[in-house]
């Protein structure tokens, strides 16, 4: 379509870009609205603050961030439709604003000191925001790349995966102590504003047909080609191939979450220090980030299902290992980086492999739909708490998480061979 006019049919096959901008800008500007809704994914450190100032349980206190995780991967559905429908500048526009909105109204905590009132904010507006902002990422990423999709698409998403490493110490080393938690919000509200407007300016789809000049789509690649049919949401539930990929991230995710939680808690029971079991964490951050324009590069060379199954074997194998491998504090850093790997790969190529299987057109709806699993992978932290107070034992936890990573492995390799993906 147009850039101006969205509406204005363009010639199939048109190779000129709209404008005289690198289509870079496309992945760089969702890059930055991964990573200022990664603001709230550092949620971790406001939680001892909130139990202190207010005299919260850790629980009521973490209650939030988890309500708005789930809301995050609820929200993604609508919010591709909009997407696909206006097109992503005025989605991840009215992101930005709701945002700020979220945030102004957690700054009132201290007059509303009730965990119920950041549920509201943080929670239900502040979700609902993050999932308008990141349904915009993905889908014109993927129609300027489709010659790079897997190394474009992880690029812009790496934003998600370093907001945790850069973005907790700010919080927690400068904003805290500064500007208390309700100027901390003020603070991160105001910037995020900012940051996502200018990069919702950024975004536009390419015009209809478009393909990078001198480029023709070849008839097998590792997710370049495009799907054969373009799905509507409502064709997609009712595949096969759908419920194979809703239940592959679900396994993974919930598997990698349920394990995340637990390494810290893990690190201090073989005897390490709190600092030390606290950079395990820093460290899978920083492979979850940096890793996934890694993973997107690999999968443009040697095929997108190849580095997906290769992961979850190695996943599977140090998540059952995990209790007996990772119990000094080099064997817990390596296991932790590959974990990180874990979450690089699949956050940065599920993307890819949506519009490799059901096409580009309705990419926003379909992976919302997809990535819904997400959000009930998102209960499986709560389950790994369980286990170890049921048996007072990590071992259970990561093993039902390697199970559910050795699923992953299954479920992709069926996918492989029965849907001809490389």
């Amino acid at each position: 379509m147009d850039r101006l006019n969205p509406h204005r049919p363009v010639l199939q096959g048109h190779t000129r870009p709209p404008a005289t901008r690198s289509r870079w800008r496309i992945p760089f500007a969702g890059f930055l609205l991964g990573l200022m809704g990664g603001f709230s994914y550092a949620w971790g450190v406001l939680v001892v603050p909130k139990m202190e100032w207010f005299g919260w349980t850790k629980a009521e206190a973490t209650l939030p961030f988890t309500v708005h995780m789930v809301v995050l991967a609820l929200v993604m559905v609508p919010a591709g439709q909009l997407q696909d429908r206006f097109g992503p500048r005025i989605v991840a526009a009215a992101g930005a604003v709701l945002f700020f909105v979220a945030y102004a109204l957690s700054a009132l905590v201290g007059y509303f000191s009730h965990a119920g009132w950041l549920v509201f904010s943080y929670g239900l507006v502040g979700g609902t925001a993050s999932g308008l902002n990141y349904a915009c990422i993905v889908p014109p990423t993927r129609k300027w790349f489709p010659d790079q999709p897997g190394f474009a698409v992880s690029t812009a998403v790496m934003g998600f995966g370093l907001a945790a490493l850069v973005l907790a110490p700010v919080k927690s080393e400068y904003l805290l102590p500064v500007h208390g938690i309700e100027g901390t919000f003020l603070i991160i509200g105001a910037l995020t504003l900012v940051v996502c407007l200018w990069a919702s300016w950024m975004l536009e789809n390419p015009p209809e047909g478009w393909r990078p000049p001198g480029w023709e789509a070849p008839v097998t690649a590792s997710g370049s080609v495009q799907a054969q049919h373009e799905y509507t949401p409502g064709e997609l539930w009712r595949t096969a191939k759908f419920w194979m990929a809703w239940l592959t991230l679900g396994a993974v995710i919930a598997g990698g979450l349920m394990s995340l939680g637990l390494i810290p808690a893990f690190g201090l029971s073989v005897g390490l220090s709190s600092a030390e079991a606290a950079v395990a964490i820093s460290i899978f951050a920083g492979f979850n980030g940096f890793g996934r324009p890694v993973a997107g590069l690999l999968a443009d060379r040697v095929g997108l299902m190849r580095v997906m199954i290769a992961t979850y074997c190695l996943q599977t194998v140090v998540l059952l290992a995990f209790p007996v491998f990772a119990v000094t504090l080099p064997t817990l850093y390596l296991a932790s980086a590959l974990l990180g790997w874990g979450f690089a790969v699949t956050l940065g190529l599920f993307p890819v492999l949506a519009a490799t299987c059901f096409g580009v057109k309705h990419l926003g709806a379909n992976y919302g739909l997809i990535f819904t699993a997400f959000g009930a992978g998102a209960i499986a932290p709560f389950l790994g708490s369980w286990m170890f107070g049921l048996t007072g034992s990590y071992a259970p936890a990561f093993v039902a998480a390697g199970v559910l990573a050795g699923l992953g492995v299954i479920l992709c390799v069926v996918m492989k061979r029965q849907h001809h993906l490389i």
